[in-house]
């Protein structure tokens, strides 16, 4: 991407670290985040580790007083993201959050048309998103970490806050929830070793909430999807209904990854759906293909740049990561304690 240039590399050990350099032409290799974080060729710091480790190196990058990139999760906890957020706040920093889904064409312009009164007032959504199964079922050795429900990593995290992300980002805040968690399969095999792990960690999300728009949703986020593992919006309104779709050989992955499209009705109260086509103004990453696994983590990275060179703030940071984490907090307390709750 023109607008970046990857000076620096971290890793955990020296020779990866340094391959890792030679592989994306950085000039520098680190394995200590102080020294990258404090160098003075680096002015933005891009975090794509596992979520245990987020909370220290985003702290790390802060303290230096540079701006800051952190995949979702930005931390385990919601008392980790609040002090992420408080950091941030007092160091000045541009802080982004890898919450990509919303810069998917599909979904800005379903926004779009929501906020536009297309559809007319929106009463329900409905929202499926299944997690494909990895070949023969097992679960690769480094995702095995996920499967512990302390380390903030699971489906509940990781699907769970992607989705209802995008669903909040389309129609509005979630008000107040009933929600079930299970875990379904509680064992898992590791690929390659033969060995087994137990998960802690729900595979499964089951969602009753209603917005504070007063639209009703519906929802059910989980993995191991062995068929038909895809995501599905269903938005209906007074006056029409819209409908976000992954396809392709990414979606499987989650509605974060590959792309999307978009279907509506094309004279209310028709019930036929057709696909609508996308504006080209929702096409920031020039030159790559929009089906690519990357392309809206690609789209994130054009607005950032041009929030860095403005100083405008419109990509999703660690305030929107504390208030989507503090939306999982009252789906598991709801879960625990089995009613319903209004999230904070």
């Amino acid at each position: 991407m023109p607008e970046y240039r990857i000076t620096a590399v971290g890793t955990s050990r020296p020779e990866s670290a340094r391959a890792a350099a030679r592989q994306f032409g950085a000039a520098h290799a680190f394995t200590d985040a102080g020294q990258l974080t404090g160098h003075p060729e680096v002015d933005l710091v891009v975090i794509t580790v596992k979520v245990p480790a987020h909370a220290e190196l985003v702290g790390a990058a802060l303290a230096a007083g540079k701006h800051v990139y952190c995949e979702w999760p930005p931390a385990r906890t919601s008392a980790e993201a609040e002090a992420l957020a408080t950091s941030a706040r007092a160091a000045g920093v541009h802080h982004a959050l890898g919450l990509q889904a919303r810069y998917a064409p599909a979904l800005a312009h379903a926004r779009e048309l929501v906020a536009e009164g297309r559809i007319g007032r929106v009463t329900s959504a409905t929202v499926h998103a299944a997690r494909g199964k990895a070949p023969g079922g097992a679960v690769p050795a480094w995702a095995a970490y996920t499967l512990d429900r302390d380390n903030g990593a699971g489906t509940l995290e990781v699907a769970g806050g992607h989705t209802l992300d995008a669903l909040q980002y389309v129609l509005g805040d979630i008000g107040e929830l009933s929600a079930t968690l299970s875990v379904q399969r509680p064992v898992h095999t590791i690929a390659g070793t033969g060995g087994t792990v137990e998960a802690t960690s729900p595979d499964h999300l089951l969602l009753n909430a209603t917005l504070t728009s007063g639209a009703v949703v519906s929802a059910h986020v989980h993995d191991g999807k062995v068929t038909d593992a895809r995501t599905r919006l269903e938005i209906s309104g007074t006056e029409g209904d819209l409908v976000v779709v992954s396809t392709g050989a990414n979606g499987p992955a989650g509605i974060q990854i590959g792309e999307l499209r978009l279907l509506g009705t094309g004279v209310p109260g028709a019930g036929a759906y057709a696909e609508l086509p996308i504006p080209g103004r929702y096409l920031w990453a020039s030159g790559m293909d929009s089906a690519a696994e990357g392309f809206q983590v690609a789209q994130l990275y054009v607005r950032l740049a041009r929030d860095l060179r403005t100083g405008a703030r419109t990509v999703p940071d660690f305030e929107a990561g504390l208030r989507l984490h503090r939306l999982l907090d009252a789906i598991r307390l709801s879960a625990e304690t089995g009613t319903r709750r209004s999230v904070a």
